[in-house]
């Protein structure tokens, strides 16, 4: 079945959001690249350009995040809980301008079924660099006003679509640091029977700090990952 896409017209808007969306917006003006990791896009301009959506609603508990799950088959980060998104296309537009919007947009529909019409998008982040899979991304940042059913469109693409409360990411108890047999440290969330690690944990992590979100937690608490991570 041919999709038909519904992300033509993109703005970025911070008119209605709910107040407690207003710390999120304060960090996303003021938040410089560093702040967010030390991998930062290449100055000779390589990696691929990709978005991510990176996606508040309002649930049951509260405020939450859209997650996906990476289907296994895939060749990069197969297996990884992530945020909706993927590399830009050439009907994206320019990833100087508003392509990377389209593309998040884009790649959520496609990956999670989500109706681009019922997100608000209210910011976009520096861009940063995955130097394993040489990915530049552009995290933009949704407010899902109009909620819609979502779910796995594509099982080769994505095993599954969930939610996860703001109030699980703040948990101390769901927090953990994940350490890399090569040596490499980073934040780790336990929620929603996954291990939520990696650039999509370090985009979470940073976000709840410099909103004023982040709890204290246990930073010697430690999961340990294979080669294959």
């Amino acid at each position: 079945m041919t999709r038909v896409s519904r992300t033509k017209g993109v703005t970025v808007s911070k008119d209605g959001l709910p107040s407690w969306l207003d710390p999120v917006v304060r960090a996303v003006e003021t938040i410089e690249p560093l702040q967010l990791s030390r991998f930062l896009p290449p100055a000779n301009g390589a990696g691929r350009q990709s978005a991510v959506l990176v996606l508040f609603g309002e649930g049951e508990r509260g405020p939450e995040l859209l997650l996906m799950e990476r289907a296994s088959s895939l060749r990069s980060h197969a297996g990884q809980p992530s945020f909706p998104g993927g590399a830009l296309d050439p009907e994206d537009g320019d990833p100087k301008g508003d392509g990377p919007l389209r593309a998040a947009l884009r790649e959520a529909e496609e990956e999670t079924g989500l109706d681009p019409s019922g997100v608000q998008l209210f910011g976009v982040l520096p861009k940063l660099y995955i130097p394993v899979s040489g990915f530049v991304v552009t995290p933009v940042l949704g407010w899902w006003r109009e909620p819609t059913p979502v779910g796995v469109v594509d099982p080769n693409e994505t095993a599954r679509v969930f939610t996860v409360p703001v109030a699980d990411l703040t948990d101390p108890d769901n927090r953990a640091t994940t350490v890399h047999p090569s040596g490499h440290r980073g934040p780790a969330f336990l929620v929603e029977s996954a291990l939520v690690w990696g650039f999509t944990a370090g985009i979470i992590d940073r976000i709840l700090h410099y909103a004023g979100w982040e709890r204290p937690w246990d930073r010697e608490k430690q999961v340990p990952l294979d080669w294959r991570a």
